[in-house]
């Protein structure tokens, strides 16, 4: 079984590329399956149970989505291999632009959109810049122009990425990107001991534990305060 970790900031089109590319899998007769993590709510679940693709979804709740993938990520690739999977493919929203969901030796994916502005790629953390593939979406929304400094952008921040443009809606590129994520020389049977490409975001303080009430008086533990200038004054 293959293993593919896929990440993104919410709404940048993850799933519809995601089945696109299925789609594309499936003509070669490659079994693919799912696993689609989130925090509050997700129906995306659905749209891969319509496309007959084996699927399980995890919400995180109140915990980081991506610590609750760490967490749980062995078990399921011991589901992937009880569905006798030659793919699968995790699927994770970026909430706060920090997260490190990428695993060494698993192929990794980042996508992200033309509609977020010149400057994101430099607000994205490891997401972006440990990606092994960045595919950019919504490209058919603005110029030409636009997506050549958007690329460009992407490029400074992840000189090393394989970058594509897809298209959520048409499926145009997805073809390309399923060439790249199904090796017959693969074979993941277990991720226990593996490593994180970057230690993920670090916070263990009063508010992670529940608490509600502000001052100083009630803050513990992982905090940082903002710099003022003002100290001398």
């Amino acid at each position: 079984m293959n293993l593919v970790t896929v990440s993104g900031p919410p709404s940048t089109g993850k799933t519809s590329v995601i089945l696109k590319v299925i789609e594309a899998l499936k003509l070669r007769d490659i079994f693919v399956g799912v696993v689609k993590f989130d925090c509050l709510y997700t129906d995306d679940d659905i749209l891969y149970e319509k496309a007959n693709i084996p699927v399980i979804k995890g919400l995180s709740g109140s915990l980081c989505p991506d610590h609750y993938f760490v967490s749980n990520i062995e078990e399921v690739v011991k589901w992937g291999r009880k569905k006798k999977l030659d793919l699968l493919i995790t699927e994770s929203a970026g909430l706060c632009n920090r997260c490190s969901p990428y695993i060494d030796g698993i192929t990794s994916i980042c996508v992200i959109d033309n509609l977020s502005g010149v400057n994101t790629p430099k607000k994205i953390g490891p997401m972006l810049k440990a990606a092994d593939i960045v595919v950019i979406t919504k490209g058919d929304i603005v110029s030409q122009a636009e997506r050549e400094v958007f690329l460009s952008r992407v490029n400074s921040v992840n000189p090393k990425a394989t970058t594509m443009h897809i298209n959520g809606l048409t499926g145009q590129g997805a073809y390309e990107l399923s060439t790249l994520l199904y090796d017959e020389k693969q074979d993941i049977d277990r991720v226990q001991g593996n490593r994180l490409r970057f230690p993920m975001p670090s916070a263990l303080c009063s508010y992670c534990l529940g608490e509600i009430r502000i001052g100083e008086d009630y803050q513990m533990g992982n905090v940082r305060k903002i710099k003022l200038g003002d100290e001398d004054e």
